[in-house]
């Protein structure tokens, strides 16, 4: 299986016809259509279905672009890293990272690696825990901002100076917005929103002090801003960690945290023995840097 045949079939999948796809690709249909056609025999599978007016991908072939996605990206990541000059500071960096206002630690480092060396790429990916780790285990992140609990053990990591607060997202005009502290008794019977991480039912179980299983759990999320829109919507609460969503001035939304408090610590990481690029090490390195002078002057808000 070849890197350019992987690129003829995304580029069909993404144009949605042979012609389109050639075009793009400056090659012949009938070359395209070839190379598709060996494709699928290699893998005994049929990826493209091919109608009148579209091409339309079998389950096998979503299942075959996710694939293939993620190892052009390792390909083009892996060549820009190889391509970098050792004298001149260039490439990309890829971070992944949950939602979660220690990311301002992140962008400072960046905004700050932006005069030092203005040459380098930041890619940010968006996701949970899960999601981010998968990732790093395939090489397709250089770095990833974990939120606790996450099993880290794997990985090599910093500590960054800061947690998040678990809490309970709700409307303003919900009974429970004129508590200030919302303890297990009252999720009870509440519908709620829970996050999908794995390891986020153990720790709540711990709070709770009962089984996470007998809460009224209505809907999951792996990030939280579409769970905010269901909940302006009044589909039920949201447990999630602070300063996520805004909740000041028009917005109908309030937070309230969890008494006794629940924290989330967080992490940077990266794989074991990984060999970094110029860009990702000068990157660690302002990282670092930024987190001494949050510890050195504990009072400022660097982030």
């Amino acid at each position: 299986m070849e890197i350019r045949v992987l690129r003829y079939f995304l580029a069909v999948a993404r144009e949605e016809t042979i012609s389109g796809a050639a075009e793009a690709l400056h090659v012949t249909q009938p070359t395209l259509s070839r190379q598709l056609m060996d494709l699928e025999k290699e893998l005994g599978k049929k990826l493209l279905i091919r109608g009148n007016r579209k091409i339309t991908l079998t389950e096998e072939g979503v299942f075959f672009r996710k694939r293939a996605q993620e190892i052009i990206e390792l390909v083009d990541k892996t060549a820009n890293d190889f391509h970098a000059d050792d004298d001149f500071i260039s490439g990309s960096v890829h971070i992944g990272g949950g939602e979660t206002d220690a990311m301002r630690l992140i962008a400072g480092a960046v905004k700050k690696m932006e005069g030092k060396y203005p040459h380098i790429q930041y890619h940010i990916f968006s996701g949970n825990g899960d999601e981010v780790k998968e990732k790093l285990d395939m090489g397709l992140l250089d770095f990833g901002v974990l939120i606790e609990p996450a099993d880290i053990q794997k990985y090599d990591y910093l500590k960054l100076p800061r947690q998040d607060t678990w809490g309970l997202l709700m409307r303003k005009d919900s009974p429970l917005a004129e508590r200030r502290l919302i303890h297990p008794e009252d999720l009870a019977s509440l519908p709620l929103l829970c996050s999908r991480q794995t390891l986020v039912e153990n720790t709540m179980a711990g709070w709770l002090g009962f089984d996470y299983e007998k809460l009224n759990i209505r809907a999951t999320y792996n990030l939280i801003y579409n769970a905010a829109l269901m909940v302006e919507e009044g589909v039920g609460y949201a447990l999630a960690l602070d300063k996520l969503v805004n909740t000041t001035g028009d917005s109908p939304l309030c937070f309230r945290p969890l008494s006794p408090p629940l924290k989330a610590n967080l992490n940077l990481v990266w794989k074991k023995y990984q060999v970094f690029s110029k860009a990702a090490e000068k990157f660690l390195q302002q990282v670092q840097e930024e987190i001494r002078l949050c510890l050195r002057n504990p009072d400022k808000n660097i982030l």
